[in-house]
């Protein structure tokens, strides 16, 4: 897959024109177009304006069309994984065993649909005694 192809995705992924995409980062239509067909290759100022107006893309994957080895990561050459059905929520009973209590969440991760994703990780929870 080559560059022009990884920024088409970007554009379809935001259901955005040609002509949209390019207001959006600034540029000339023109120079949207010529890059789509292959005619120029983006420069470093094009792909700068690019991850500035779409932050959750990821710098290395829109250069490269690889994602770097990070947790969290999507290989979009892969296969997609069979995802099993997920359990509803059940809220805990009062019977709960003591280790079932004791658990905590440490991280949140979110995939979107553009092939990003964003991580949380909730803050410790200071105790009163810690003030």
């Amino acid at each position: 897959m080559e560059i022009n192809d990884r920024i088409r995705m970007i554009i379809e992924s935001h259901q955005l024109s040609a002509g949209a995409f390019a207001d959006r980062i600034g540029v000339q239509r023109s120079n949207v177009s010529h890059i789509l067909t292959g005619r120029n290759k983006p420069g470093f100022e094009f792909l700068e304006k690019v991850l500035l107006a779409f932050p959750k893309v990821q710098a290395h994957w829109l250069i490269t069309g690889k994602h770097l080895k990070q947790e969290g990561s999507i290989n979009l050459q892969a296969e997609p994984v069979q995802q099993p059905e997920p359990k509803p929520y059940v809220i805990p009973q009062s019977n709960q065993s003591a280790a079932d209590a004791e658990k905590k969440v440490v991280k949140i991760v979110t995939f979107y649909d553009d092939f990003t994703f964003e991580t949380y990780m909730p803050s410790p929870q200071r105790s009163k005694d810690n003030g």
